[in-house]
């Protein structure tokens, strides 16, 4: 790197973290089917995680309720949200940093961004509102009916949301690093659901509803009734991952070892772990012809994730839950309560065939299960993240190890979470995350905005056409911020 580069990107870095190295950008293999298929995951992981709050509970809800007309928003918000992945990768790509890292390099300094962002991921998710839904799949399957709201049947669902809990929390014992252990349970759990989903579709579903509902996607129009803010700000974020988890693709992009994060390292597993040291501080590459030949290399394997797995498959994934529920229930069902996640079995079983209902709560437990493993892991991944990154005294008491961190507060969240699902029903629970989420995309839009033109070589940074969806991004989510504070005024 030249003189001037490199103290361009010292200069850009001291706001109280250390500077980055400078080291050449690592080749990618050769962009070839078998490669895509070895270095994609990411996006499976995210997926897996956006599968289940947004696809199983919410969109179905708000497309019974509203009708399939609504549904535009989910398209609106995959689009964007697409491009919030993309801009904050592109930060990780160039420094190895997840894009956390990048906001602690704001001002007014790191400790500031690193106490909101971690606040904002412990309100968005850290409440067990995934494990109590899968609970209530559980439950269903064994009783051979939706729980009730009698005293027996919650205290039943919380005891087997607890055994959720500890479940999810031994998973990520294992695995190497946690990013290997949560790619290879999704593609499996990703495999099940969408082989369902589109079975059941194709064999029960007519032609012409395929119609209505596809059509819906491109429009804006809910059905008669006076809008429920908080749910269709909730369908606008989990339509893609919602928040946290767009910005926490970024740390999954690092472990996975996309462009310089191939040099930074990753957290590994208590159990299996490889001994992969993880380095608080990125490294940055010299604009050479081979390192840009290299980065556009990168990019290729980045849009295959993001754009043909993860988005491509949440609008498949939307699509057929809301074809599926708006045939089957009723249309202005409310689906709430605690048998949320369970519904669409009795209505599959009531209205088509009785097998449905064994599989249907399978996939619904599948669904639900997927997300809270992969939601639990963003939660204590960008808590580990921005205290291993942000506090000398955390790597100091861990030893330099992250692991330890990691480990610490997933212990810590389980516990609060079997303590926390007694606090509200789940649905409640889980509209609270979602709209937590749009206000952590409205903020963290402007600010990836503001670090990829801060630190990144021009040569590097963004088209201007993607600068103005990341603004649209922003605008979009502030609006349905905005309008679900003042349904809370009003209520």
């Amino acid at each position: 790197m030249p003189v001037g580069e490199a103290s361009d990107a010292a200069r850009g870095s001291r706001v109280g973290l250390a500077p980055w190295s400078v080291r050449d950008l690592p080749a990618p293999p050769p962009f070839t089917p078998r490669n895509v298929i070895r270095v994609i995951g990411p996006g499976a992981i995210l997926l897996a995680t956006a599968i289940g709050g947004g696809e199983w509970l919410i969109a179905p809800a708000a497309g019974v309720r509203y009708g399939p007309a609504v549904m535009g928003v989910a398209t609106i918000a995959i689009v964007l949200q697409l491009v919030l992945n993309l801009e904050g990768i592109r930060y990780t790509l160039y420094t190895g940093e997840p894009i956390y890292t990048g906001f602690m390099r704001l001002k007014p300094r790191p400790g500031f961004w690193a106490f909101i962002y971690a606040s904002l991921a412990i309100v968005q998710l850290g409440w067990p509102a995934l494990a109590l839904t899968s609970a209530a799949t559980l439950f269903s399957m064994g009783a051979g009916r939706l729980p009730g709201t009698t005293p027996s049947d919650i205290a039943t669902v919380q005891m087997l949301a607890s055994g959720v809990i500890l479940a999810v929390a031994l998973l990520l014992l294992f695995g190497g690093t946690v990013e290997r252990m949560l790619e290879i349970a999704s593609w499996s759990m990703l495999a099940f659901i969408f082989t369902f989903l589109m079975a059941v579709n194709v064999i029960f579903v007519p032609f012409d509803h395929w119609l209505r509902t596809l059509q819906g996607f491109f429009l804006l129009h809910p059905r008669g009734q006076a809008i429920d803010w908080s749910l269709l700000g909730a369908l606008a974020a989990t339509a893609g991952s919602g928040g946290v988890g767009n910005l926490t693709i970024t740390n999954l992009m690092r472990d996975k070892g996309y462009g310089m994060g191939a040099v930074v390292g990753a957290i590994e597993s208590a159990v299996g772990g490889r001994n992969v040291k993880l380095s608080p501080v990125g490294s940055v590459f010299p604009e050479t012809p081979d390192n840009l030949a290299r980065w556009r290399e990168w990019w290729r394997y980045v849009h295959v994730d993001q754009i043909v797995v993860w988005a491509l498959f949440c609008a498949i994934g939307m699509f057929l839950t809301v074809n599926l529920a708006s045939h089957v229930v009723p249309p202005g069902t409310r689906m709430e309560g605690i048998a949320t996640g369970a519904y669409q079995a009795q209505y599959l079983a009531t209205r088509l065939w009785s097998g449905l209902w064994a599989l249907t709560l399978l996939n619904g437990f599948w669904i639900l299960f997927s997300t809270h493993l992969g939601n639990t892991d963003l939660l204590v991944r960008t808590v580990t993240d921005i205290t291993f990154t942000g506090s000398r005294i955390s790597r100091r008491l861990s030893r330099g190890s992250a692991s330890l961190i990691y480990y610490s507060v997933l212990a810590a969240f389980s516990i609060w979470a079997v303590y926390a699902m007694r606090l509200a029903g789940p649905f409640a629970l889980f509209k609270i995350m979602a709209n937590m989420a749009g206000f952590v995309m409205a903020l963290a839009g402007v600010q990836i905005l503001i670090v990829n033109r801060k630190f990144l070589p021009r040569s590097l940074r963004p088209p201007l056409y993607r600068e103005l969806l990341l603004v649209g991004c922003v605008i979009f989510y502030a609006f349905f911020t905005v309008q679900v504070v003042l349904e809370m005024l009003r209520g």
